[in-house]
């Protein structure tokens, strides 16, 4: 046995560092950009800059990362690209936050001090989450990295905005659009979270003009009536017939507005007649038009009462509403006030109740680009995994509105349109000295900046230097994946493919890969508010990059939401740790004592070595199999499913199997030569199946992997980074001897099981008798040292004629093996039954309880889902446990 220099135990802050800096100074993750090499690209979701990362970050990079590294070894010419986005709204919200806590406010110190604060934060967070990404071992080209706001990035967006207002696909008017109070900006439809909420339905009775009666109009913000201009029914609705057309008078106010006939109005829905407010709901703006209804606007920006709402002018909304409901009850003109749950809309970043409003806004047409998005989804030039969100980004497509893109914030692109005095508005790529009408040059450019989506929208094609003919542009587009939570098909994945196939005529990424969220133990989304957040960076600390990466990829399947629990994080720290004590082990016995230079010859899988054994042929068979299977299962965007593969091999057959048998190899000292061919043999195939295994393990787990792999012999080149991803080969193909020894193996775990059962310490060698067919006979009779190794049979009987011993357990395999552990000085008979059936009577008592508090309503009804299912569950282990110890006892008996 020789030195390694591998210490004892695996410490991943003392790796990962080192590490992640010899890959940068080596520059291994940078694109080559060599011509007629097959491209593989990812453009990284742009993180905002407005904290860190979370856990939803923390997978999503870890499957990129994956796939990249993975491509990467395979040979192709990859490129990750990394960047952030300014992120508009919640950048500047996060920042008026902090700068409130400094006793600023921001529109006192104007909009050029308040933007140099901006990129101040800009700047520190950035280097922040860059930090970030190098501690979880992202594997991006950094030389490449992007901002949304960095001149290349502003330059595409100013191209796109003028090209598209030439081509009449952006326009400014006068529309209805959702407002935030709070942030003081215009929010487009996906901006905006409706959630169910519990509120009161009043009922309110308008009188009739002509005193002959009332007509009955229920809302749920009694507030609005102030700017009612008509109340409306169905025209086919004969309650009413005979009234369309003639006016009610408003409460309140005092004023007479028309009875119209609209399609819209539901006649099933409380009195079949509603009040009209074109000023401050859609629908509602939507039957103003269509009937030439007055426009009122009694809500401002700051969602106060206007002028126009008369004695309640200057009162907060929600202070109106209640002296409205008030005031109606005193006029004796409230029906009823009945509670109602609907869906209340709330700003997306600060979560403000928003407000319709009609506005003068920019806004892109979108049916004349989302026709061609919805065109190549179908022609599956882009496919999603899961398949499933195909039809949710369809559905979406097919029915999308005009996007309004102006925002009234001062972070972010800066609307590329100028106003003359002269009402001359001029749009152009550079600002223009002068009105083009009247030669004036008292011009004003727009103060609004465009929606944070607009710039990201460009992200596939402007990140590569678009609109500029670059060479990577040329090289790297279109890109290959795009790695995404399914939260944002709309605001991102539809709008990168309207902006692709508009200005590049290609779509942007071949594949759309939707992961779920991260979300608690129990199931809960993690949020400041539940306080149940876990910080990815705490977990590295504790447990290193690689296991927080494994947890995460084995916890997950495309498009699923996935639970992150402790107990995985521990298991993913116990595979690496188990990798680590393998690999050392398999190091330190490569070398003679006090030689670092192999004097086994390198193992060819195209020639192979003579000698080899049985369970050479076999680890070879299934390292071969796990080759195949983990390459199409990441083919197929199978990442955990891969890994969890990866991790059966490595743990099961490589660790508890094949390392533990070649000791048998390693360590003969009987100066044979036959001795020494089988230790060169035995150092070989490690050398080989370890090399193989850190590779298949490597985009998964890079930094143990990399480690690992630095300190084999015969490795091609200098990092694992840029090593071959193992190719299958038939002549590693043996599948009789795969066969024979995992028969073998199923012998060893019967013996071990029955063996536990009886509490034979491990060590302490207990006979065995097998009964097999001829074939499997002597296959077990000549690997009789692997069962002595894994099992500690000794003495071990296997025959087709073997008997069973009068007083043994038996384990039956299939049609044809016989396990046989006799018991005769192996246990004391009287004491074992005594001690089974004491322990049977605890567990039937154990049982009896849990029975009564699953039979509990009390329990049922009241107790958290989870602890009813763990109860469940743990009622299920009690009976297997139960049926267990009467088979046993049953047997001694």
């Amino acid at each position: 046995m020789s030195e390694t220099t591998l210490p004892p135990v695996y410490d991943p802050a003392a790796v990962e560092e080192k590490l992640y800096q010899f890959w940068l100074d080596g520059e291994y993750f940078k694109a080559a950009r060599e011509a007629g090499r097959q491209t593989f690209t990812i453009v990284i979701p742009p993180p905002n800059v407005t904290g860190s990362l979370h856990m939803g970050h923390a997978l999503n990079n870890t499957v990129q990362d994956i796939l990249i590294r993975w491509k990467r070894m395979q040979g192709y010419d990859t490129l990750w690209l990394p960047g952030s986005d300014h992120a508009g709204i919640a950048t500047q919200t996060v920042v008026e936050k902090h700068l409130a806590e400094e006793g600023l406010d921001s529109r006192q110190m104007g909009r050029e001090a308040f933007i140099e604060r901006v990129w101040e934060w800009k700047e520190k967070y950035h280097a922040r989450i860059t930090k970030q990404l190098y501690r979880l071992g992202v594997s991006c080209d950094w030389s490449r990295e992007r901002f949304t706001m960095d001149e290349g990035c502003s330059k595409a967006v100013r191209k796109v905005f003028v090209d598209l207002y030439r081509r009449g696909l952006i326009y400014r008017g006068d529309y209805m659009i959702n407002w935030c109070p709070r942030c003081h900006t215009a929010l487009s439809d996906i901006e905006v979270e409706h959630e169910d909420e519990s509120s009161s339905l009043t009922h309110i009775c308008y009188p009739l003009e002509d005193g002959s009666g009332s007509i009955s109009v229920a809302t749920t913000r009694p507030e609005t009536m102030l700017g009612d201009t008509g109340v409306a029914v169905h025209p086919d609705d004969k309650r009413y017939r005979k009234l369309v057309g003639k006016y009610v008078i408003l409460p309140l106010l005092d004023r007479p507005i028309p009875i119209v006939a609209d399609e819209y109005v539901d006649p099933e829905f409380g009195s079949g007649a509603v009040k009209v407010t074109p000023g401050h709901d859609p629908n509602d703006f939507a039957i103003g038009q269509r009937h030439k209804l007055d426009l009122i606007k009694i809500i401002d920006e700051d969602a106060r009462m206007t002028e126009a709402a008369g004695p309640y002018a200057g009162l907060d909304r929600y202070e109106c509403r209640e002296k409205v409901v008030a005031d109606l009850q005193k006029l004796g003109a409230v029906e009823k006030i009945e509670v109602y749950d609907h869906a209340v809309g709330r700003c997306q970043r600060c979560s403000t109740v928003v407000e319709p409003l009609i506005s003068r806004q920019w806004f892109v047409k979108m049916k004349p680009l989302a026709e061609p998005a919805l065109q190549v989804v179908n022609d599956d030039l882009t496919r999603f995994v899961p398949p499933r969100f195909t039809r949710i980004y369809k559905n979406w497509v097919e029915n999308i509105r005009d996007w309004c893109i102006s925002r009234q914030i001062w972070w972010g692109h800066r609307i590329p349109a100028w106003y003359c005095a002269c009402g001359e508005v001029i749009v152009d790529y550079a600002e223009p000295k002068n009105c083009p009408s009247c030669g004036g040059s008292s011009i004003e450019q727009d103060p609004d900046v465009l929606d944070t989506w607009f710039s990201s929208a460009l992200w596939p094609f402007s990140t590569l230097g678009w609109p500029d003919e670059t060479p990577d542009l040329k090289h790297y587009y279109p890109t290959s994946v795009l790695v995404t939570a399914y939260d944002i098909i709309y605001f991102w994945v539809a709008r990168m493919m309207f902006m692709g196939l508009a200005f590049m005529g290609e779509v942007p990424f071949n594949t759309v890969y939707i992961t779920g969220l991260v979300r608690d133990a129990q199931g809960r989304k993690m949020s400041k508010s539940l306080g149940n957040g876990i910080d990815p960076l705490e977990v590295i600390e504790n447990y290193g990059a690689d296991t927080l990466r494994f947890t995460l990829i084995t916890g997950q399947a495309p498009g699923n939401d996935q639970r992150f629990r402790q107990e995985s994080v521990e298991a993913g720290r116990n595979f690496a740790n188990k990798v680590w004590n393998a690999s050392r082990f398999v190091l330190m016995n490569l070398y003679d004592e006090g030689s670092s230079e192999p004097d086994f010859p390198r193992f060819e899988p195209e020639s192979l070595p003579t000698g080899l054994n049985r369970a050479d042929r076999w680890i070879l068979h299934r390292y071969n199999e796990t080759v195949i299977k983990a390459t199409a299962l990441l083919e197929k965007h199978e990442l955990g499913e891969a890994a969890r593969l990866i991790y059966e091999y490595l743990w099961n057959d490589f660790c508890d199997w094949y390392v533990e048998i070649s000791k048998y190899y390693l360590y003969r000292t009987d100066g044979s030569s036959e001795a020494d061919q089988d230790r060169r043999r035995t150092r070989s195939m490690l050398s080989y199946l370890l090399d193989g295994v850190m590779k298949l393990l490597h985009p998964f787990m890079p930094f143990i992997s990399e480690e690992i792999w630095q300190q084999l012999p015969y490795r091609d080149g200098k990092t694992l980074v840029r090593a071959d991803w193992p190719k299958a080969l038939d002549s590693l193909n043996f599948p009789v001897e795969a066969t024979e020894i995992s028969l073998l193996h199923e012998v060893a775990r019967a013996i071990r099981n029955l063996r536990s059962q009886v509490k034979l310490p491990p060590g302490k060698k207990a006979a065995v008798v097998v009964r097999a067919s001829g074939n499997i006979a002597k296959c077990l009779q000549e690997e009789s040292h692997q069962l002595n190794k894994l099992a500690f049979a000794e003495p071990l009987t296997v025959s087709p004629e073997a008997a069973k011993p009068e007083q043994a357990l038996t384990a039956i395999i299939g049609d044809e093996i016989d396990v046989y552990l006799p018991l005769e000085g192996v246990i004391d008979f009287e004491a074992e039954i005594n001690r089974l059936q004491k322990e049977l009577g605890q567990l039937e008592v154990e049982i009896k309880k849990t029975e009564s508090k699953l039979g509990s309503p009390g329990f049922i009804n009241k107790a958290p889902a989870e602890v009813v299912e763990k109860e469940k569950a743990r009622r299920d282990e009690q009976e297997t446990k139960l049926v267990k110890l009467r088979e046993r006892l049953e047997e001694l008996n």
